[in-house]
């Protein structure tokens, strides 16, 4: 069983910045893909970022390109969003995942463990 447990979330005032972190318990973590999701009231889950294996390839969605950085530490079960120059739209439940794939990961359908969310409020 893998259990991923996500801290780091809070408030903050626009142009701020947020650090995520996720950590997971279980032996596939270093093999396969972590990503992070996010949920606004009343929205479906939306894809944010992605680091995929065994390449380590990088994924963002358009709307946090150039702000959003996502790092894995394989030693330490860890996956981190890096979250710069934050908006009032980025608002939302943060979600971290795990796949035993390595395509479609844009998707949340391939992800097979969620973590239970983080909330992140940004207000202008």
């Amino acid at each position: 069983q893998v259990q991923l447990v996500e801290s780091g979330g809070g408030s903050v005032q626009a142009g701020g910045s947020l650090r995520l972190s996720c950590a997971a318990s279980g032996r596939i973590f270093g093999i396969y893909s972590m990503g992070w999701f996010r949920q606004a009231p009343g929205k479906e889950r939306d894809f944010v970022a992605t680091v995929s294996r065994p390449t380590g390839n990088t994924y963002y969605a358009d709307s946090v390109k150039g702000r959003f950085t996502i790092s894995r530490d394989d030693a330490k079960n860890t996956v981190l969003l890096q979250m710069n120059s934050l908006k009032p739209e980025d608002t939302a439940i943060y979600y971290c995942a795990l796949s035993l794939s390595n395509i479609n990961l844009q998707e949340s359908v391939v992800y097979n463990y969620w973590g239970q969310g983080t909330q992140v409020t940004v207000s202008s």
